[in-house]
């Protein structure tokens, strides 16, 4: 399971720059010092460590205008790579970048990336200006539409609040509803007066049940993505709090953090599914959840073929 870190102390920023010339200056021959420049200070940072501390992911974003923001320097360790470590970093940074008002997202991409930044929704505009006058980069594009518009999938997305409403009704009452659907990413939202404790906070039960039904919501969406059936059931949920939420309570679930196969369901055997909801308040995160899902073979679907 990975999170999406934002870099706070001297000591992680010192560990996020160096990381940064390994990565990306060192191989090219360049100074230490040159993997910085003078946007550092009004720059969103973010990064990905393991267990044991050690980063595996970076990325930088910085606003050009008002409308327009520009993604550099993201980068992976060479063992890292492979598990969408990257998209979960330029996925960050853009949920910032529309929380701030920009229209645009704009990278330069060297030959290698494009691939990758063309998985993220960026499109090649026109050939950008070369990074210290050595490596020969393309401008790529994302126009960004507003969050509250991005709802892929929406007759799915009706369908799951439906479903939620209907067989889990302290959803309804808990003001449970789904935000936002990328396709990557889940948001599911609700309403702190109708969780609220006598200190003014969510209810830390109120919490639980919202990360575990956004990571309930991302499989159910993944089995209509798949054309399966099937009933899911939380085997296993573990959730650490570090802050209590006293403004907005949010979860987001990111496909690079599911875990398992769900081709055992074409074979009428269940399939064990593990994720990661980010819990955060407002901006700020405050709690993850890591949890074992299993998705059962429907019984509508035996009875069918029985």
């Amino acid at each position: 399971m990975y999170r999406v870190e934002t870099p706070s102390t001297d000591q992680e920023f010192e560990q996020y720059f160096r990381f940064r010339w390994e990565m990306l200056r060192k191989p090219w021959n360049f100074p230490e010092g040159s993997e910085k420049d003078e946007y550092e200070s009004v720059s969103e940072h973010r990064m990905i460590r393991n267990g044991k501390g050690e980063l595996l992911a970076i990325g930088r974003m910085h606003l050009n205008a008002s409308d327009e923001a520009q993604i550099r320097h993201i980068a992976v360790s060479p063992d890292a790579q492979g598990k969408g470590l990257g998209k979960m970093i330029v996925s960050a940074l853009e949920q910032v970048a529309r929380k701030q008002g920009v229209l645009r997202l704009v990278t330069n991409s060297r030959e290698i990336s494009i691939p990758f930044f063309s998985s993220c929704g960026f499109n090649i505009e026109r050939e950008a200006p070369n990074d210290l006058g050595k490596l020969k980069r393309q401008q790529m594009v994302k126009r960004l539409t507003e969050m509250n518009a991005i709802m892929l999938h929406q007759d799915w997305c009706d369908e799951l609040q439906r479903t939620w409403q209907d067989t889990i009704p302290i959803s309804d009452q808990m003001g449970i509803k789904l935000y936002q659907y990328t396709g990557r990413t889940l948001e599911a939202r609700a309403s702190l007066n109708k969780n609220i404790n006598i200190h003014g906070t969510m209810f830390a039960g109120s919490i639980f049940s919202l990360a575990t039904l956004t990571g309930w919501g991302m499989i159910y969406l993944q089995l209509k993505q798949k054309g399966l059936m099937g009933d899911i059931v939380l085997g296993d949920g573990d959730i650490h709090y570090h802050k209590p939420i006293t403004m907005q309570p949010r979860c987001l679930c990111n496909i690079e953090s599911l875990d398992g196969k769900f081709d055992p369901l074409t074979k009428e055997k269940k399939a064990c599914i593990k994720l990661q909801v980010d819990i955060l308040d407002g901006d700020n995160p405050v709690a993850e959840f890591s949890g074992i899902y299993w998705v059962l073979p429907s019984r509508q679907d035996k009875l069918i073929n029985e």
